[in-house]
């Protein structure tokens, strides 16, 4: 496992090469001129605009530039922030905390939802209960995130206001107590639950349609056979071989929440990279959202790589 963990990390390399030129790329078509950040918008004298240009490298050829921002980016130099007036790796790192624990908390959600309810709909096929879960699950998925959103918003917030609708922790808290921990749970808890809910129907609707299959196998009609309790059944043999699938799913979790907290950390104005990435775009901060991009791009690609791995790990049967 250690050669194919190697080779995969270094064709991950060329993968990397790659995203970078698209997204330098992109970021030189995007509207707007990043150089209009980085001087004194008071000062429209024509030849300190040209000199700042020609100091701050915008008038070099494009290979140029891109030489220059990867060296830059491969020495952990991310850049200046127009918008914070600091380096990039300081704004993101002071997102980062917040974003990782709505993708842990979505991730908790996730997966203790969709095991009970994939567990019990298993067992309990065809049944009023495996119904009221199917629908929620169809609901789950076909309705979209941001609608999801919003409504929990209306209802939880503002007509029964039992959640907070926006934020990621009342101020004046001090940090490490109970009251500073119980705050941060309570603020992520409706962007956790929205966030992960694709990922609950899917994998509960997925858990619940592999335990029924796997019911109907010879080997489970042997441990019948021998007198096996339906317990026993159900929690060591069935399981073990349905909850395969749903532990390689974990590796692709990992990028898509991150990537999914866009829209939800948006909605639910939760101070994470993902409303980083939306502001920094509406502000054309290219230094943030060039890195941004990255990051995504390098996460994806860890997360199938962290799915692969999985594989062989839950089953034995895989050799790499």
């Amino acid at each position: 496992m250690l050669s194919y963990t190697l080779r995969r990390l270094l064709s991950m390399i060329p993968l990397l090469i790659l995203v970078s030129i698209v997204v330098f790329s992109l970021a030189k078509l995007m509207p707007g001129d990043p150089f209009t950040g980085e001087i004194d918008p008071n000062n429209t004298n024509v030849e300190y605009i040209e000199e700042q240009r020609e100091e701050l490298g915008y008038n070099d050829p494009i290979p140029v530039q891109y030489q220059r921002w990867v060296t830059n980016l491969v020495q952990g130099d991310l850049g200046k922030s127009t918008t914070y007036k600091k380096p990039v790796i300081e704004v993101i790192v002071e997102r980062l905390p917040n974003t990782i624990f709505l993708a842990i908390s979505a991730l908790l959600i996730t997966y203790i939802l969709a095991f009970a309810m994939g567990m019990y709909s298993g067992r309990k096929p065809y049944t009023v209960g495996d119904n009221l879960i199917a629908t929620f699950n169809y609901t789950g998925i076909a309705i979209p995130q941001y609608i999801i959103a919003i409504v929990a918003i209306y209802f939880f917030a503002f007509q029964l206001g039992w959640l907070p609708s926006s934020g990621s922790m009342t101020s004046g808290l001090e940090q490490g107590t109970w009251e500073f921990w119980s705050d941060r749970i309570y603020h992520v808890i409706m962007p956790a639950i929205t966030l992960g809910l694709f990922s609950t129907a899917s994998y509960t609707q997925f858990l619940r349609n592999d335990i029924v299959q796997n019911s109907e196998q010879d080997y489970v009609r042997s441990a019948r056979a021998r007198g096996t309790k339906e317990s026993l059944i159900y929690n060591k043999h069935i399981l073990r071989n349905s909850i395969i699938p749903l532990v390689t799913f974990f590796g692709f979790d990992l990028a898509t929440l991150i990537g999914g907290a866009i829209i939800t950390e948006t909605i639910f104005t939760y101070p994470g990279i993902g409303m980083l990435f939306i502001d920094s775009v509406n502000t054309r901060d290219y230094p943030v959202v060039m890195s941004l991009t990255l990051l995504f791009s390098l996460l994806t690609l860890v997360g199938n790589l962290v799915a692969d791995l999985l594989y062989g790990v839950v089953d034995p049967r895989i050799r790499y």
